[in-house]
């Protein structure tokens, strides 16, 4: 199997956020998708390594900030290839508090979702959070989302080890490496 044909799925780049009693963090993730209408549902896929995902689990709420194309790539390596448990990732960007009193990072977003987890399934190396969308705004519609394919394509971006979609061969390929995967 060619593993990147897994990047033809439509995805884009969003910041994922939560907190634990007074801290907070977020992650990029490239898994969100509507789950159902009535009640407007969505789905997230977050590593259970991360440390959003901790924060999900006990809170269990999240946002989401969906990412325009002018998103810059320190800003994602920001959020994608760094832990919150070594910097403090909120320091040097623009956040509001949501209605469920939760960060929403407005950085490069296009909107924004508010959720409440009302199931949980384990798939592994991920959790995949179903929240039920409780508030939302839309805050640029003069942009286009960042989608995943363009993160790859225009930006030259890669996936982290803890992304859904981290391939080792596509890693080693992308890096000039040699090896058999």
């Amino acid at each position: 199997m060619d593993p990147k044909v897994l990047h033809k799925v439509s995805y884009g780049l969003y910041v994922i956020c939560s907190k634990k009693e007074d801290k907070i963090n977020g992650q990029i993730a490239n898994t969100l998708f509507q789950v159902t209408a009535e009640p407007p549902q969505i789905a997230i896929s977050i590593n259970k390594k991360n440390l959003t995902h901790q924060y999900i689990e006990e809170s269990k709420l999240f946002t989401a900030s969906i990412l325009s194309q002018e998103t810059p790539m320190k800003f994602i390596g920001l959020f994608g290839f760094k832990s919150g448990r070594d910097i403090d990732k909120s320091s040097n960007i623009n956040f509001k508090i949501g209605r469920l009193g939760l960060p929403i990072v407005i950085d490069y977003a296009l909107a924004y979702v508010e959720a409440k987890v009302v199931d949980k399934i384990d798939v592994g190396t991920h959790t995949l959070f179903i929240g039920e969308v409780v508030d939302g705004k839309i805050l640029n519609e003069n942009r286009e989302p960042l989608t995943y394919e363009y993160y790859h394509k225009i930006k030259g971006g890669y996936s982290p080890k803890t992304a859904p979609t981290y391939s080792k061969v596509v890693d080693k390929k992308k890096r000039g490496e040699k090896g058999n995967g």
